[in-house]
């Protein structure tokens, strides 16, 4: 159904300071559903493929090495108005312009590493998320 999920990772940068759990209680506390989730490392070959969108700009290099720099944690999330609210939740790109309470605001370290990503509509959380899953690992 449009509209009622979406995608997430959490980012190399939160993994490694040890902010899976809090991040994963403030998605849960603002009542998404976890569809699907999985620990795993993108190779460059992925991370280069995910974030193709964005490679003609000039950190698409810095991106890819970023992602591929440790662990993420890749998520599907159901909520109604998931993409919108999901959004909200995680703040601005840059956490100095993050609204407080927001995900990026508690947890990113500064505008690359930004601790969460969110997808930006629902036709890209459609793809982001069968980047990462099978639909057999989905929960319906």
């Amino acid at each position: 159904m449009a509209g009622n999920r979406t995608f997430t990772m959490i980012k190399p940068d939160a993994v490694e300071s040890g902010n899976i759990g809090n991040i994963i209680q403030m998605i849960t506390d603002a009542g998404f559903e976890i569809k699907a989730m999985k620990y795993t490392q993108l190779t460059e070959e992925q991370a280069k493929e995910f974030y193709a969108v964005h490679a003609e700009r000039p950190f698409y290099g810095e991106l890819v090495e970023y992602m591929i720099s440790g662990p993420i944690v890749a998520a599907i999330l159901e909520k109604e108005n998931a993409v919108e609210d999901f959004r909200k939740l995680i703040g601005a790109t840059d956490p100095s312009e993050a609204e407080e309470g927001t995900i990026r605001k508690k947890y990113a370290e500064s505008k690359a590493k930004n601790a969460v990503h969110g997808s930006d509509s629902d036709e890209n959380a459609k793809v982001e998320g069968e980047f990462h899953f099978a639909a057999a690992e989905v929960v319906a």
